[in-house]
């Protein structure tokens, strides 16, 4: 299903889409509409905690009223110089197109010894799952495809899979003591790991994400509450605007599964009424609920935008629970699972120890005495970190 926009302009319709340029005209008149209402839930600002040691419970009441906050300068310009670096490095490496061998400097373009391809593949522009089947059919209805300028590439990279094991920097934030503080002030102490992936959005390229729901497993469980999916992290590395972020439908992870197709033709449009941006600048990190509404549009705007996603479960939602993943393949987390896959997390702590020796250390409960057993060192990187991606969990 393609949806049409409800614009003044005659040209956003399933059988003439927009071209890039009037699709960013479009969303620039969109989005500063919304940009008011983003602003004014107040949803904002540094990591901030108590005497306890976890988070204010203003900053965890709106989180747990809105279903995202976003944390203001978590990531120093020393930090995010290296995080823009490994990334720039790891798509350079990309191959030149999706069934290719070589990168664009004519070397070898596999990383070596890596399993799960780390590329993920789109046409400029375009939507790749919405109103499909794929990635358990959480994506039900699709978004406007503007055409892409002439000079377009005929694919983009939209996602990079397995960051912590493809850049150094990347493994350093994966231990940051303010965002682990985070985690655990909302999921509890003994929180565990999802996945971590880079989403793409270059210029005038970015694909669009239709609206979902990432949780999959627990919406009929007779215990679901308002966090039983988990959250995602969401780092910028350049400024999330109206024109290349996320848009969320605050407070709907609370509601439930919601029905979007129902909601997408209730609008009129794939724009959703009463969405918002989530907008901050360079160097913030948005913690956002798996359970709400989100997608985003494609990008037809001048502005890069680059998140690095970290996703986190409460463990009692994921021990001894079995799940379908995306891929279709259906799993069990025992202990054991569980047990391997927060070893990263405690390498991670020690990589950011080592980077960074004037930070407060985190501690994570459930490795609390086993820290000798996970330092980052040569060794690890070979034996634990590579492929660790091979253990991620999904619910």
């Amino acid at each position: 299903m393609t949806v049409a926009l409800p614009l003044a302009t005659p040209f956003a319709t399933a059988a003439q889409p927009p071209s890039a340029a009037e699709h960013e005209r479009a969303m620039s008149e969109y989005g500063r509409r919304a940009e008011a209402r983003a602003y004014a839930l107040g949803n904002r600002g540094p990591i901030r905690v108590a005497a306890d040691g976890h988070l204010l419970p203003e900053i965890l009441e709106s989180y747990w009223t809105h279903g995202f906050y976003v944390f203001q300068g978590v990531v120093g310009p020393e930090e995010l110089q290296e995080l823009r670096a490994d990334i720039d490095t790891v798509l350079s490496r990309a191959p030149v197109a999706p069934d290719a061998t070589v990168d664009r400097h004519g070397r070898p373009a596999a990383i070596e010894g890596i399993i799960k391809p780390p590329y993920r593949w789109a046409k400029p522009l375009s939507d790749p799952v919405g109103g499909t089947d794929k990635n358990n059919g959480r994506h039900p209805a699709a978004m406007l495809q503007p055409e892409p300028g002439e000079d377009a590439p005929a694919w983009t990279v939209e996602l990079l899979d397995g960051n912590l094991h493809l850049s150094d920097a990347c493994l350093r934030l994966y231990g940051h003591p303010g965002l682990l503080t985070v985690a655990a002030s909302i999921l509890g102490d003994d929180f565990v790991p999802y996945n971590e992936v880079t989403f793409v959005k270059e210029p005038g390229l970015g694909p669009s994400v239709a609206w979902h729901q990432d949780g999959t497993t627990h919406w009929d469980s007779p215990d679901w509450d308002h966090g039983a999916h988990g959250f995602n992290f969401m780092t910028q590395l350049y400024p999330s605007t109206a024109a290349n972020g996320v848009w969320v439908l605050p407070g709907s992870h609370k509601r439930g599964k919601s029905d979007i197709r129902k909601m997408v033709a209730e609008s009129g449009s794939d724009r959703i009424d009463g969405a918002v941006p989530m907008l901050c600048d360079a160097g913030d990190t948005i913690v956002t609920n798996r359970q709400m509404v989100h997608g985003s549009f494609a990008n037809s705007s001048p502005d890069r935008r680059i998140t690095l996603n970290e996703g986190f479960f409460p463990r009692k939602r994921v021990l001894g629970v079995t799940a379908r993943r995306l891929t279709g393949t259906v799993e069990t987390y025992d202990q054991a699972r569980i047990d391997a896959r927060t070893r990263i997390l405690q390498i991670a702590i020690d990589a950011r120890r080592q980077r960074f020796p004037q930070e407060k250390t985190y501690v994570y409960r459930p490795l609390s005495g086993r820290e000798d057993e996970n330092r980052w060192n040569e060794e690890s990187r070979a034996t634990v970190l590579k492929n660790y991606n091979q253990l991620d969990m999904f619910i």
